[in-house]
């Protein structure tokens, strides 16, 4: 294969070399013209979007459906979907990344579509819908900034890069940078007067870093953002087109008068004026890479300084360009053509116009070597010194070619080159040829996806294969997941989630035979393949397919949605996940009301105790009586009464929560005690509401004995006896409360009197005890003789303890108790008074 042959096709502009190669014929049936078409083409080689131009008749077709419809291709020609349009005028028509479709209708209304037919949609608001829309521009990632998202991008598992900004009616200008998560929202007001083109940069391309818009207004151009709009005075007169490249470093103003302006994008730098001598306004201006494209209806230019150019003339079709980040799509009803600026790999390896290079001599050297010629050594020779880089350039050259012939003559070089080296890492060649595997295989007419490996290395081939997924080629998707060593578990889902949303079989027959296809294999969430059967309203082969779903935290929202309430509840305490259990919970306490809620977690113990939990923990009282009431448990629910009652302020409300609570518990024999506490409780309560308000004192809150004790000593006797018959208090209890009320008021002559009496219930030691502890010893030593029961030699402590020694020792000697009546005569001192009268009592009988 001679090297002259793959440049001949090559088109020289300045110091650069262009291409263009033919992937695709007989593209588009010859009932679609697609002259009458508006085409927008999503990056990366995918699907193309065709909608009817209004500007244009457009030809009756019989046998098609008079509503219009957006249909979309693949560059192969091969129809993928039709999408039924009934919303009015399309202002904008554009995709996304993530090859969603955008559809902007002159209402302001967005629908955002997957090549599945499904779609989200938002509204631009700030008064589209009145002022309706003009025109639409849509931001697509950036081609520098492609890796730097990379990472974010594969951890949302979908792209944030895209955005568009929409031209409303009165010159206002709205801008949404997600998708996902649309918010509009305006830029800043530009002058009035008509706007005969504009343009969007990039934020990444940006000082701002916030999107930019490029407007011409009569004869000057704005550059406007969030908050500014700046006049930059360009002396370019009035504009018709205005187009950034895909870098965002530069940006073509094509004038009315046919020059194009190529500068930098702040237009603060003209690269060079390109005269078109064309009175003809162009269909295009577009770019092919960081080349500027000026393309009429037959005819397509790359321009370059001093007024180069290359020109490609077609004959009695119109051609649709279409920019990559790394060429340009020409797209015709019987072509799909890739334009790209020949890559310096290539021209090494095919040879420069005055020189050869190592790559070109290796190259050449296969050629001698397949014709067996001694010629091959001798090249090999000559760039022995550059082996190693001649065989880099080959392998890269590989990549960046189409025909499959010259891979393979390049590859075949490359391989040539390193088996004379002695030392060569030939991991590049392997992975070379491992991808243009994979690019060849997607690039097959039946798939339609002629993506460049620029393209591909900036896509992933996760990404490529989620495209092969949206267009239902499972098999390739799987050979090329294996092939790359990749995981298939995606693949399967959608696979499945295909089949249960298309599938005309049953619903057992469906489920059965998803059930066997992945049945074994790690990663399979059945939960979104249920999802999707819930969506397309096949509820009981969802409910069928989440049973085979081993995650309960995946079960259960989506058995919720479906409002299969109470299964979503008995998955939920099957995981034994209480989180997921008090989900469920939640749920269903704000969905249903509280009878049908507590029946059906009655039967459900686990879910009862995790429901009583919480509500104990967030004191949710009511739910707490409404659960006991419902199970029937008496004596919780009463507590739940009590508990409230203690923290009232006033007597009545906490009147009314006891007899509540003794209500509960009155046909309860077990709680027949607590019944009886919780009434006389209630009464006391009542009858210290009236000694408050009687004696204005305070006696709410106090206990029976708490408030006898009080009366007593506010001298209230007859009122605490009362409270004494009422309550049943025993004498023994009522004789100890009068006894400390009477200590603590210090009544001691009330004291004396009962002193008289002849029998206490309490006995007369505690009289003896709390009086001397209340520091009346004189009182308490009157206790000591009418005490009982006491040990031998108690008494004469208990004089001691009074202070009276005499008394102590007239015991002691009753007692003769010898040593107690000495230690007393020692402590008083023998020559004192009180001494002698204790020798005195004790001469007698101690001798």
């Amino acid at each position: 294969m001679d090297t002259l042959h793959a440049k001949a096709e090559w088109e020289r502009v300045g110091e650069r070399w262009f291409r263009k190669t033919q992937q695709y014929t007989s593209v588009f049936d010859e009932s679609l013209d697609l002259d009458t078409y508006i085409v927008a083409g999503a990056p990366y080689a995918g699907a193309l979007a065709l909608w009817p131009d209004e500007n244009k008749l457009q030809a009756h077709q019989p046998g098609q459906p008079s509503k219009p419809s957006i249909d979309i291709y693949s560059l192969a020609g091969q129809k993928l979907r039709g999408i039924a349009w009934d919303k009015g005028p399309i202002k904008g028509l554009g995709w996304s990344d993530a090859e969603t479709l955008l559809v902007v209708a002159a209402d302001g209304h967005v629908r955002c579509y997957d090549l599945q037919g499904d779609f989200s949609h938002f509204s631009l608001g700030h008064g589209a819908d009145n002022y309706g829309v003009e025109s639409c521009r849509f931001v697509l990632l950036s081609w520098i900034m492609c890796i730097v998202v990379r990472v974010v991008a594969d951890r949302e598992n979908s792209f944030y890069n895209s955005g568009m900004v929409a031209l409303l009616g009165n010159n206002t200008l709205v801008t949404v940078a997600s998708y996902t998560e649309p918010r509009p929202k305006l830029l800043a007001t530009p002058p009035g007067g008509d706007i005969s083109a504009w343009a969007i940069v990039p934020p990444a391309y940006t000082l701002s870093r916030s999107v930019e818009v490029l407007l011409s207004i009569e004869s000057t151009v704005y550059i406007l953002d969030a908050a500014d709009c700046e006049d930059r005075l360009p002396e370019f007169g009035s504009l018709s087109h205005i187009s950034v490249s895909p870098d965002g470093r530069f940006v073509t103003l094509y004038a009315r008068d046919g020059k194009a302006h190529v500068t930098s994008s702040d237009l603060q730098d003209l690269e060079f004026v390109h005269e078109s001598e064309s009175k003809t306004p162009p269909q295009y201006v577009e770019w092919c890479g960081s080349d500027a494209i000026i393309a009429w209806e037959d005819e397509v230019h790359i321009i370059g300084p001093e007024d180069q150019s290359a020109s490609y003339i077609y004959d009695t079709t119109r051609v649709h360009v279409i920019s990559e980040p790394d060429g340009a799509r020409l797209i015709t009803n019987d072509f799909c053509e890739f334009l790209e600026r020949v890559p310096d790999v290539t021209i090494q390896a095919f040879g420069a116009a005055t020189e050869s290079s190592p790559a070109s001599i290796l190259l050449d050297a296969v050629g001698q070597l397949e014709m067996e010629s001694p010629k091959a050594d001798d090249y090999i020779q000559l760039i022995r010194p550059n082996l190693t880089e001649a065989v880099d350039t080959c392998v890269n050259a590989a990549g960046r070619e189409l025909d499959t012939n010259w891979q393979k003559r390049l590859l075949k070089a490359a391989s040539f080159g390193k088996s004379v080296l002695d030392i060569y890492n030939s991991d590049d060649f392997v992975d070379m040829c491992t991808t243009l595997r994979v690019l060849n295989a997607v690039r097959f007419y039946t798939i339609g996806l002629p993506i460049s490996f620029e393209q591909y290395q900036h896509l992933t081939p996760e990404r490529l294969i989620n495209r092969l997924l949206t267009r239902h080629e499972y098999q390739l998707a799987l050979k090329i997941a294996s092939y790359l060593k990749l995981s298939s578990d995606r693949i399967y889902t959608h696979w499945a989630s295909s089949k249960v949303r298309i599938g005309t079989e049953d619903d057992d027959s469906v489920c059965r035979l998803v059930v066997e296809r992945l049945s074994g294999k790690p990663g399979i969430s059945f939960e979104e393949i249920a999802r999707a059967a819930h969506h397309e309203g096949r509820s009981r082969l969802a409910t069928e397919l989440l049973n085979h779903e081993p995650r309960g935290g995946k079960q259960v929202p989506l058995l919720l949605d479906m409002e299969e309430d109470e299964l979503a509840l008995d998955k939920a305490v099957d995981s034994g996940d209480t989180d997921l259990i008090l989900f469920v919970l939640q749920h269903l306490k704000k969905k249903t009301a509280p009878s049908q809620f507590f029946r059906i977690i009655n039967s459900r113990p686990v879910a009862t105790a995790l429901v009583e939990s919480w509500a104990l923990q967030k004191r949710d009282n009511a739910m707490l009586k409404d659960l006991y009431y419902q199970d029937d448990r008496r004596v919780d629910g009463a507590n739940v009464f009590i508990q409230e009652s203690l923290h009232q302020s006033d007597v009545r409300t906490t009147v009314d929560k006891l007899s509540l609570a003794g209500k509960l518990l009155s046909d309860a024999k077990e709680a027949a005690v607590e019944a009886h506490a919780i009434k006389e409780a209630s009464a006391l309560l009542r009858m210290q509401e009236a000694l408050d308000r009687d004696l204005t004192e305070k006696f709410y809150g106090l206990s029976v004995n708490e408030t006898m004790a009080k009366l007593i000593q506010l001298g209230y006797n007859g009122r605490a006896k009362k409270i004494q018959s009422e309550f049943r208090v025993p004498d023994k209890v009522a004789w100890w409360i009068r006894l400390k009320a009477l200590i603590a008021k210090r009544e001691w002559n009330e004291i004396e009197d009962i002193a008289k009496a002849k029998k206490s219930p309490i006995g007369w030691k505690p009289f003896y005890k709390l009086t001397l502890q209340a520091g009346n010893p004189r009182l308490a030593s009157q206790f000591v003789s009418k005490c009982t029961g006491l040990e031998t030699g108690e008494t004469i402590e208990m004089y001691e303890a009074c202070g009276m020694r005499v008394k102590a020792a007239e015991e002691a000697v009753r007692l003769k108790d010898a040593a107690s009546w000495q230690r007393l005569l020692e402590l008083a001192g023998r020559g004192t008074q009180e001494g002698r009268e204790i020798e005195r009592l004790g001469s007698t009988v101690f001798k």
